[in-house]
């Protein structure tokens, strides 16, 4: 990024953090939705108020609007949600070694209390079954581990498939613990790191993670929670899993109407 750049970014979150203001709800603001709008002098203004008034007049055009569930919208004291559909559908894989690691997954699944449909989803987001999958910023093999995270959870090999995802399980069941079973914090800690979801108490408000959480529930509802080949050995494993190990599971996100938040949201769209 240039100097010039570098300056613009600066002005603009100046800007931006000048321009927030708390709107009290009224008939025209919509407790889940937050709106960006501009002054014709390059003022941003953030508001849950559709269409501003009195003396914000002057913010005349909308760049953006942004629904965010409230924490009414999830059931944060049960698993109810866990066993709906709230995600849309997703499309079955077209890889051809996309069932290659299923004993691999019910394997180490069992072993540390993980739901073998939940890793499947999350190794179909991860690599698409690619186990040579390396990401840009150094994730390896089919569960896209961090070397660090791969030395953290004993992986000598992330390249290997077995230890790849043994060192994912482990992972996993870690972030449900320290989660409280809450699976959507999990899946965010997954992507982006226990510390932002602590952060931000909740799923952090970067658009890479909350499409890769959607992504994971899609892929489990629609494909995996019903995978034969996962479950194929014992037919009641998937029951017994859903209501025994899972129990007390639950969802949220991050509180979306503080601050921090919308600032991310505004210069994401103003840049």
């Amino acid at each position: 990024m240039t100097k010039i750049k570098r300056s613009f970014s600066r002005s603009l979150l100046s800007i931006l953090t000048a321009s927030i203001v708390i709107v009290t709800l009224s008939a025209s603001a919509h407790a889940g939705e937050m709106y960006i709008y501009k002054s014709k002098t390059g003022q941003a203004l953030l508001t849950n108020v559709s269409k501003p008034s009195g003396s914000f007049e002057q913010f005349n055009k909308k760049v953006k609007t942004t629904y965010y569930k409230s924490s009414n919208d999830y059931d944060t004291n049960s698993n109810s949600n866990y066993g709906s559909n709230n995600y849309g559908s997703s499309a079955a894989s077209k890889s051809g070694t996309r069932n290659a690691y299923d004993s691999y997954i019910t394997a180490s699944a069992a072993r540390h209390g993980v739901d073998p449909a939940l890793m499947k989803a999350m190794m179909h987001t991860e690599s698409a079954f690619n186990p040579n999958a390396r990401s840009p910023v150094g994730a390896q093999g089919l569960m896209q581990l961090m070397p660090a995270t791969a030395r953290r959870f004993k992986v000598s090999n992330a390249w290997n498939p077995a230890e790849n995802i043994e060192g994912s399980a482990k992972y996993i069941a870690w972030l449900m613990k320290r989660f409280n079973n809450n699976v959507e914090f999990a899946i965010a800690g997954y992507n982006a790191g226990e510390g932002n979801v602590d952060k931000y108490n909740g799923i952090p408000p970067f658009k890479e993670t909350r499409n890769y959480v959607k992504s994971v529930m899609s892929r489990y509802h629609s494909l995996y929670k019903n995978d034969s080949g996962l479950f194929a050995s014992n037919t009641s494993s998937n029951n017994s899993f859903n209501n025994a190990s899972m129990q007390n599971i639950s969802y949220g996100t991050s509180n979306n109407s503080n601050s921090a938040s919308y600032i991310n949201s505004a210069y994401d769209a103003l840049r």
